[in-house]
């Protein structure tokens, strides 16, 4: 069966650009994947094209708009998914510039589309007593306990992602001072954390406990699940859930209820910031591009500071009644000030 133009192009975008060109992670591809299923779930729904008579020149402004629509409407995404999918259609359009410039002006019409605006939500973190509960709840006596409370160490004390998390293999460790971890992250990017030296006794007792000190075992992953394999980021998602609850039972004020790994990536950068570490510092050791991604932490600590110090200043002020309450000249002259116009 002959591949349309669409095929092709979009099979060329997934193999080679996106891995290859771009340095996409692995998790985005599979996003971004997932974005033209439903694209052709549309065609094939709303427009009555079956995926393989779909062409490039199906991809206008008509189409992605009622495509993005239909995310809302019939799938009942949320403006935020619908922005995601809508990001990775303009990724595939600025690709087919190069590819297929002959479309040119249908591409210009579709990266015009205005992305959906969305409401910020609060950052949702635990303070420190609230993580220090938690990592004290694994049994550390048991290997699995001893794994869990590294896992939620040094998620916390680095402020790494799960998908980094999940990729540090012993080799990554460098245990002579200065204790580093490297870590490989988003975009094929790696970068060198420093390990708290609080931290590196239980990360040496894991070590021997494993036996990852033996010769020849530098290449395997420092965290395994009870199959013997690597972690998953839904392993990691169960192990965040189940010491959440056992925390809550605990205390409810201290974790959050909907707390995942992460949440835990936002507790580490509030705690850097409430403790005045330079926002530079702070954006190198998360990863981030751009000292703005990390700003939102920064923005977050001062409504905090703002609401704690607005709090007590209702306790300590008596609220003020206006003037004219209490004025019943004043008040008068207010009430009757609209009802004479005055002369030109």
């Amino acid at each position: 069966m002959k591949q349309t133009d669409f095929a092709i192009c979009l099979n060329k975008f997934f193999i080679t650009h996106l891995p290859n060109v771009k340095g996409v992670s692995p998790q985005t591809i599979d996003a971004y994947r997932y974005t033209f299923i439903r694209f052709l779930e549309y065609m094939l729904e709303s427009r009555h094209k079956a995926a393989d008579k779909v062409r490039i020149s199906d991809l206008s402004y008509g189409n992605v708009c009622g495509y993005l629509d239909w995310l809302e409407t019939s799938r009942h995404n949320g403006t935020a998914t619908r922005n995601q999918r809508q990001a990775a259609m303009n990724s595939f359009v600025r690709f087919l510039m190069m590819e297929r410039p002959e479309y040119m002006n249908r591409y210009q019409q579709i990266l015009a589309i205005p992305i959906h605006k969305t409401l910020q939500p609060g950052i949702s973190y635990a303070k420190t007593d609230g993580m220090k509960l938690m990592m004290g709840l694994p049994d550390a006596s048991t290997p699995s306990g001893m794994r869990d409370h590294l896992i939620l160490t040094i998620l916390y004390s680095t402020g790494i992602r799960v998908s980094e998390l999940i990729s540090i293999k012993v080799k990554d460790l460098s245990l002579s001072r200065p204790e580093t971890l490297l870590v490989h992250g988003k975009g094929n990017k790696h970068r060198y954390v420093p390990l708290l030296k609080q931290v590196v006794p239980s990360i040496h007792a894991y070590l021997d406990a494993q036996g990852y000190c033996q010769p020849g075992r530098e290449n395997e992953w420092l965290f395994k699940n009870h199959m013997k394999k690597p972690f998953t980021r839904q392993g990691i998602n169960y192990l965040i859930k189940k010491y959440t609850l056992m925390a809550r039972e605990k205390d409810p004020n201290l974790i959050p209820a909907d707390f995942s790994p992460h949440k835990i990536r936002h507790s580490s950068a509030m705690a850097l910031v409430d403790a005045g570490v330079d926002l530079i510092y702070i954006r190198d050791l998360l990863g981030h591009v751009s000292v703005k991604t990390t700003e939102v932490y920064a923005k977050a600590n001062a409504q905090l500071k703002r609401k704690a110090i607005e709090d007590a200043g209702h306790a300590l002020i008596p609220e003020e009644v206006p003037e004219w309450e209490t004025n019943s000249d004043l008040k008068s002259w207010l009430m009757d000030m609209g009802k004479h116009k005055t002369s030109e």
